[in-house]
């Protein structure tokens, strides 16, 4: 029986996401590597950005909504696409350097966007330039954090999935 390469990327999503579930110091999760490893590897674009989504939604279904939580759909939304643009600049393995800024831009991408939108929307800040810095800087311990996750979560999903393609070819079919 062969493996698509759709379905291994599916198997390697919901093995992350039932993770989100774990107990886990705030801000360490799986969804922004499996945004980048979707955008990366998927071979439908709408289904690239979608399963992601899902991914969150069903989890936040357990985990609960705020009032940003659109701000955490439009980050993980524009990751999903900025990966799928620079991967489909190649058709071989984006590499780990790559990977790793891909990472690194999308922590960057997600803890501007989310905290100007704690900053603009939650009245906990005062809307005033100190009151952004001041967002920013409370922010900054849960920014270490997603860093953190980011690398060990991108390792674990990236290498699993290069780890299964070398070892069973018929998993690396066309994107």
């Amino acid at each position: 029986m062969s493996l698509s390469r759709n379905i291994v990327l599916v198997a390697l999503v919901i093995l992350g996401v039932a993770s989100r579930w774990l107990p886990h110091p705030p801000n360490v999760s799986p969804v922004m590597a499996i945004a980048l490893l979707s955008g990366v590897y998927f071979s439908g674009k709408k289904g690239a950005v979608l399963l992601p989504l899902v991914a969150l939604f069903i989890s936040d279904l357990v985990l609960g909504f705020h009032s940003t939580i659109w701000a955490v759909y439009l980050a993980m939304a524009v990751v999903v696409w900025g990966a799928g643009q620079l991967s489909s600049k190649s058709q071989s393995s984006p590499g780990w350097l790559n990977v790793t800024l891909m990472g690194l831009g999308a922590s960057v991408w997600f803890f501007l966007l989310t905290n100007f939108a704690v900053w603009a929307q939650t009245g906990m800040y005062p809307h005033t330039v100190d009151g952004l810095v001041a967002c920013y800087v409370a922010a900054i311990p849960f920014f270490q954090n997603s860093l953190m996750g980011n690398a060990v979560y991108i390792f674990i999903l990236f290498g699993s999935y290069e780890l299964i393609r070398r070892h069973l070819p018929q998993a690396a079919t066309a994107r």
